[in-house]
């Protein structure tokens, strides 16, 4: 009784400061697991993301303690005589305001309240199935905790993100794309089953055989679709370790033809190929030795001017080879039968071996060295392409070598190619 007064006066107040619109009613009727919260500091973390270019205050903050209050919140919207807006938050790393709202409620998906089930019965602990070789998480899980979990039964997802602190149900109404993907697809291949809360206030669990047209809409489909609580994700055997090499390029069409020969071996066996493969421009000596490219010995650091760079750029292949303990005495003689058919510059070839968790956790590690400067809140414009293959080049003389050749950028430029049919 108390719990309801005081959100009775929490939803009042909101009505004279910000002018909400919906009947308090309607959201006490929820009665949620979770809470739905109206604290400065959730609605201010609410307001902004990742991108810290725009900002939305919202109503209130719902931080759920099952998929049953998602879809009593979004139901409760759609059945709504005057109507609120509601948008799934992740971990915030949207960058231009898709997760927020300014007339409605916000679902904390990752927040610090997350509850303890998924939907009728299923604990937010990612549940690995060890025959079926699958791990249902919730869909605010963070992909570094869905590794850690599925680590302790030496299993992997087949396909990441090269950053891991993103939310599962995000990258997966993004598309979720790395080094991985040319072989295994980007992370929306490697679902088998969702649940999903519609536009409607239903909760639906769908599949390649089970409503699968919302199946499809909803992987890949930016939210607009249903908001993912749950995801049943493919899992494979987990390496133990990474070879983790760097090859430097001065020739932009020796470097795509590379990377498009390798990812052209995705069909073969798992020793004639990388397990990933990525690449990025370098426009800027600073950026050889700093961030992306920490990678490289701060005491030899990496001269443009040292390697003949055409137009002052650089490309960098990077690519890597999992193997195991059991398998470590064979890595050298297969990394060196792929590197022979490569034509990088050969006094540039950077290479360490680490463990697969550091690896794929690899971006987390620069990203505290920015936040030990207070480099990382801070604005983050980020563009994504895909560019045809017959238009590369064109790219490259317009904008690597024309715009931020002359204009130099301390910001990482990735590319590389992926294959149509994955």
């Amino acid at each position: 009784m108390t719990t309801k007064l005081l959100l009775t006066f929490a939803i009042c107040r909101l009505i004279v400061t910000v002018g909400l619109t919906v009947d308090p009613s309607e959201l006490l009727r929820l009665g949620v697991e979770g809470q739905l919260s109206v604290d400065p500091y959730d609605v201010e973390t609410a307001s902004l993301d990742f991108g810290l270019i725009s900002r939305s205050e919202p109503m209130a903050v719902l931080h759920p303690g099952s998929a049953d209050d998602i879809a009593r919140l979004v139901q409760s919207a759609y059945l709504s005589s005057q109507g609120f807006t509601v948008s799934a938050r992740g971990h915030g790393h949207s960058i231009n305001g898709q997760a927020q709202t300014s007339n409605g409620v916000v679902i904390e998906m990752s927040g610090r309240s997350r509850g303890s089930r998924l939907g009728s019965g299923n604990l937010a602990k990612p549940q690995v199935a060890l025959k079926e070789m699958h791990v249902d998480v919730w869909g605010g899980e963070l992909w570094i905790d869905v590794l850690r979990s599925t680590l302790e039964h030496g299993l992997a997802p087949k396909s990441w993100t090269d950053y891991l602190y993103l939310s599962v149900g995000g990258t997966l109404s993004n598309g979720g794309i790395s080094g991985q993907a040319f072989n295994h697809g980007p992370q929306i291949s490697n679902v088998y089953e969702l649940d999903v809360v519609t536009g409607k206030g239903e909760l639906m669990t769908c599949s390649e055989e089970q409503n699968s047209k919302l199946f499809h809409a909803v992987l890949g489909g930016l939210g607009q679709f249903g908001i993912i609580t749950r995801a049943r994700i493919a899992l494979e055997p987990a390496p133990q370790r990474v070879r983790w090499i760097r090859v430097l390029y001065s020739n932009f069409s020796t470097f795509t033809r590379d990377q498009e020969h390798l990812i052209s071996l995705h069909g073969e066996p798992s020793t004639l190929k990388f397990d990933y493969v990525e690449g990025f421009v370098i426009v800027d000596e600073g950026l050889i030795n700093n961030w992306r490219s920490s990678f490289f010995s701060p005491r030899n650091p990496v001269k443009i001017s040292s390697v003949g760079a055409n137009g002052g750029v650089l490309y960098c292949l990077e690519i890597t080879k999992n193997y195991d303990e059991s398998t470590g005495d064979t890595i050298d003689q297969e990394v060196e039968a792929l590197m022979k058919n490569l034509n990088f510059i050969p006094s540039t070839v950077f290479t360490t071996d680490l463990p697969y968790i550091d690896f794929l956790d690899r971006v987390h590690k620069a990203e505290l060295k920015l936040r030990a400067k207070d480099l990382w809140e801070v604005p983050h414009p980020w563009l994504n392409l895909f560019v045809p293959k017959s238009r590369i080049a064109d790219l490259d003389r317009g904008v690597f070598k024309g715009i931020l050749g002359n204009n130099k950028t301390s910001g990482p430029i990735l590319i590389y190619p992926m294959n149509k049919n994955k």
